[in-house]
């Protein structure tokens, strides 16, 4: 055996063994994170979701929250269903691809999710809801609202992606993890080992300036990400969101309903002067929201300023900045995650 064929036997055997502590690694993370809610197929999709019926008592029109990239519908219920339970039909969802929705056929695009959405709601009879969007899930609200303004009874963009940003450029991984076949192999055997080293880092820069809570991770099922499958889906929407948001973006302009877009000043993952100040400019009426010293996770940071939002666009008579008010004074002194960039790649982690 020569040196060439040796090497290539040890790289060979190397890589079967990454597989397979990636395998073992998917299986203990799926154990850890079992599904919260039910399955529904919808255009043979198997979408998993939870679905809050409204109470007697219900103040507000029914609720439907989309999530962001790496992340799954803990990530919004967690923080902001405690604070508007028994006041709403709520919907939570993972995006197909994501948590434990199939990705399925035709949900390549925040569009067709959109469409996903959508079908899911009439399952539910759910006749017209206010859209709730945070980073990624703001494409997919945003075009929610176009293809679907009879459903849309009101918009939150909380740290929205929704525009092209210069370069278009998005964190490596995800460029080389959607590729037919280099793709494949890094997600089955890189992506579960080297997630794993950096996801703590990685979300606490999302996080910043604010602090991560300690159970994040864990409350939130974020490491359900790092299943080479939900990998492999997140880094393809994440990859082809810029060539989305340059063509769809055009269309914000369509959009009637209520719209409230909040965004903090001190976002590390999207550029909010371009994708908030966009929002704000291009949908018709749209308030926008600043809150100084805020960072990219406003549903977790501030979630009774989002339930404040939910509130105004529903037409009740809420003082936004009363509540902005407060949050700044509560996070003022923030200064966590000094050594994260102050701005990366669109979508570079969670988010």
């Amino acid at each position: 055996m020569n040196l060439l064929t040796a090497a290539m036997c040890g790289l060979f055997a190397l890589l079967l063994a990454l597989a397979g502590v990636s395998r073992a690694g998917a299986w203990l993370i799926e154990r850890r994170y079992p599904p919260v809610g039910d399955f529904a197929e919808v255009e043979g999709t198997k979408v998993h979701h939870v679905y809050v019926p409204a109470e007697s008592a219900a103040d507000l029109p029914p609720l439907v929250f989309i999530h962001g990239a790496s992340g799954n519908l803990l990530d919004q219920m967690v923080p902001v269903r405690p604070l508007l339970e028994g006041r709403a039909e709520m919907l939570f969802l993972d995006r197909p691809g994501h948590g434990w929705s199939q990705r399925g056929a035709g949900n390549g695009d925040p569009v067709a999710q959109a469409h996903t959405i959508a079908a899911l709601m009439d399952q539910y009879d759910m006749q017209k809801a206010v859209i709730v969007g945070h980073s990624f899930g703001g494409s997919v609200a945003a075009a929610f609202a176009v293809e679907h303004p009879e459903k849309t009874a009101g918009l939150v963009f909380l740290s929205a992606a929704t525009h092209p940003w210069p370069g278009g450029a998005t964190s490596w991984y995800y460029k080389l993890s959607s590729l037919p076949v280099l793709g494949r192999l890094f997600v089955e055997t890189l992506a579960w080992p080297g997630g794993t080293l950096q996801m703590g880092a990685a979300s606490a820069c999302v996080f910043a300036p604010n602090r991560m809570p300690e159970s994040y991770l864990a409350d939130a099922a974020i490491p359900l990400v790092l299943r080479a499958s939900a990998f492999r889906w997140n880094a393809t929407d994440v990859a082809g969101l810029y060539d989305h948001v340059a063509v769809y973006s055009k269309r914000y302009g369509e959009i009637a309903a209520p719209t409230i877009v909040i965004s903090g000043n001190r976002d590390t993952v999207v550029y909010e002067e371009i994708h908030s100040v966009g929002l704000a400019r291009d949908i018709p009426g749209a308030d926008m929201i600043w809150v100084d010293n805020l960072g990219h996770k406003p549903d977790w940071v501030a979630p009774d300023l989002v339930v404040a939002a939910i509130e105004k666009v529903s037409g009740k008579p809420v003082d936004l900045q009363a509540a902005v008010k407060k949050v700044e004074a509560r996070i003022a002194d923030d200064a966590y995650g000094p050594a994260c960039p102050d701005e990366k790649p669109e979508l570079s982690a969670a988010g």
